[in-house]
């Protein structure tokens, strides 16, 4: 092994831990115990977090909050240091999902009891923002069809994120089409020679439609929108709200489904 080969691994050795830890830096223990326990405040803050939890390259912050909460819940502590883990939990990647799931595993080891206590400030701490996965994962659960797939092949046809389950191909074909919060699709048109159109049937959540000309009609879960053929509208989620509808394309002839100019944010913003 030559100098250069030796020297290299050498930094490797070196400069690997210091990239893997990340530093704990605690000040609670000497900010509420410091005049009366400092010893105590000293191993708080310089040794259970300062070392024991700063070793993150032995084992992550998101496992270690994960055996933390599990600890204190089965010991039936559920104060304002369960709040403070949790809180840590969400920070260290935990999602509202899982500490869902988590808090349900625990209940038949823990005791019921005390998932039920855990439950009541694990909601509080991951209700603040639901965003992303968690917030579509809570919102699938929410109905009885499925968000489905990407809307890939519409995609450029909307604003913002847009999903699709087809439910039936058979006789009057409808899908499940699921927005995230502020989708909406552009204006757009069924033609018709005869017949055709299409029917909304609201699954979940709020949203709206609206026909040129006319005010937008709120859309809840059972509201039912007719859409006669050759009429120019546009339909999609509440700027605050996920949403859902079905959507029922109606027989008819000649039928072509035109797509025109994206709903302008001057437009959508005016809406409640």
């Amino acid at each position: 092994m030559n100098r250069i080969t030796l020297a290299f691994i050498i930094s490797l050795i070196t400069f690997i831990p210091a990239m893997s830890q990340e530093k704990i830096v605690q000040t609670a223990g000497r900010q509420q115990l410091g005049d009366f326990a400092p010893e105590f405040a000293h191993l708080n803050d310089d040794v259970l977090f300062g070392e024991v939890w700063s070793r993150n390259d032995l084992l992550s912050l998101r496992d270690r909050s994960l055996v933390t909460i599990t600890c204190l819940i089965s010991q039936g502590i559920t104060d304002t240091s369960l709040v403070y883990h949790l809180q840590e939990a969400k920070k260290n990647g935990i999602t509202r999902t899982e500490i869902s799931e988590i808090l349900t595993h625990l209940a038949f080891y823990a005791g019921w009891p005390k998932a039920w206590a855990a439950f009541r400030l694990a909601k509080d701490v991951w209700n603040e923002d639901i965003k992303g996965e968690d917030a579509m994962a809570a919102f699938a659960r929410s109905m009885i069809f499925p968000i489905g797939e990407p809307n890939a092949a519409y995609a450029k046809y909307f604003i913002g994120n847009s999903y699709l389950a087809q439910i039936s191909s058979d006789q009057i074909p409808f899908a499940n089409v699921t927005f995230e919060p502020a989708c909406r699709n552009n204006w757009h048109i069924h033609k018709a020679e005869k017949g055709g159109g299409q029917m909304l049937v609201g699954v979940a959540g709020r949203g709206w439609y609206q026909e040129e000309g006319k005010e937008p009609v709120e859309i809840l879960p059972g509201t039912v929108i007719n859409i006669p053929a050759n009429v120019k509208h546009w339909h999609g989620a509440a700027k605050d709200s996920w949403f859902a509808h079905l959507a029922f394309a109606v027989p008819g002839d000649e039928t072509e489904n035109v797509w025109l100019e994206p709903v302008t944010d001057e437009l959508y913003n005016k809406l409640p």
